[in-house]
């Protein structure tokens, strides 16, 4: 985004910014510096995803709440607030990109020298010269080309290793920034994300969408009786079953505490509650056992609430829906698993 920023004059930039102010006025958007980023770079045509999303929230008359603004700024103009360890990267990157600059500087001034000192062998090419004389100028000089060779190789190929590690340590930093360290599912930052790009697929394609909410029951007690790890277990086995149990397509996520959520993307509110069912059954049945004692837990229930999104609602209005059937189900008595009803608030088991 910074590059396009620092490419534009001041009476564009300018003009861009009244229509930032316009777009913000006219949708009733506080005029906070963060809004004012994102709808600068709405205006500018920065990001043709960010204006997708925005031109899809208008069209279904979505209102621009704190929740909404947000969203937009972490994921389009903020994407990374705590870099972590990738911070390192962009001086990796020039040191490995001056390396490179350094060796490609050498093999071009080497290779001025060589052709200088063939232009010397090939004067001396005269009827009378001694030609032994010349063909080992020659031989000595395509040898000491062929080492020059050899060198830019090697680094060539050191450098490719060098990017190709940072590569692999970007890639393995998103990847630590996306996911729940101690279940392995997505964390809560890549739920959003997740749940964001598939409210707006629903609502272009008009395919259902349905989400699923999981709480451990008496998780509490697993932590009291058998201490933290044993509860630790206990998320993670619920985590396990869950994954394994949901598609490719879906996003299985740690929600927060022993709260774990499924995103179910082409899929109504029957299917999600099968789904939602067959993990619960399938927890029910497992058996857990201490790693320092081999003494089997006390068997693991869940309770689990099903919601289907509404057209252009907010993805806390679908995820209070959801909360509401799972609270529904923990007040009828736990390990089972409610759907929201079609209509309204009401709640069907």
């Amino acid at each position: 985004m910074g590059s396009a920023f620092d490419e534009i004059d001041f009476d564009y930039a300018t003009s861009i910014a009244d229509r930032a102010n316009r777009f913000m006025s006219q949708h009733g958007v506080p005029p906070t510096p963060d809004n004012f980023a994102v709808w600068f770079y709405y205006a500018i045509g920065g990001s043709l995803a960010l204006k997708k999303t925005i031109d899809v929230l208008i069209a279904n008359k979505r209102r621009f709440d704190s929740v909404v603004n947000r969203d937009l700024y972490v994921t389009y103009i903020n994407p990374h607030p705590d870099r972590g360890t990738s911070e390192n990267f962009p001086e990796q990157l020039r040191a490995v990109i001056a390396s490179a600059k350094e060796f490609l500087a050498t093999a071009i001034s080497d290779n001025r020298t060589q052709i200088e000192t063939l232009g010397e062998v090939s004067s001396q090419c005269r009827p009378t010269a001694d030609p032994r004389s010349i063909i080992e100028k020659l031989m000595n000089e395509l040898s000491n080309a062929t080492s020059r060779s050899s060198a830019l190789e090697a680094n060539f190929l050191k450098t490719t290793k060098d990017l190709d590690q940072i590569k692999d340590s970007l890639k393995l930093a998103e990847q630590h920034s996306n996911t729940d360290p101690l279940t392995g599912l997505a964390n809560r930052r890549s739920l959003d994300a997740f749940l964001r790009s598939a409210q707006i697929a629903a609502m272009e394609t008009g395919n259902p969408l349905s989400i699923l909410m999981i709480d451990i029951d008496h998780f509490k007690q697993f932590n009291d009786s058998f201490g933290h790890q044993v509860g630790d277990q206990v998320l993670r086995l619920v985590a396990k079953i869950l994954q394994e149990n949901v598609r490719d397509c879906d996003l299985a996520a740690r929600y927060g505490g022993e709260e774990l959520m499924a995103i179910l993307p082409d899929a109504a509110l029957d299917a999600c509650a099968d789904a939602a069912e067959r993990i619960r059954r399938r927890i029910a049945e497992a058996r857990l056992t201490r790693r320092t004692t081999g003494e089997e837990v006390s068997s693991v229930t869940v309770s689990i609430g099903v919601a289907q999104f509404r057209m252009a609602e907010s993805a806390d209005s679908l995820i209070e829906r959801c909360d509401r059937a799972l609270y529904q189900a923990k007040r009828a008595g736990r390990n089972r698993t409610v759907m929201e009803a079609p209509d309204d608030d009401e709640i069907a088991a």
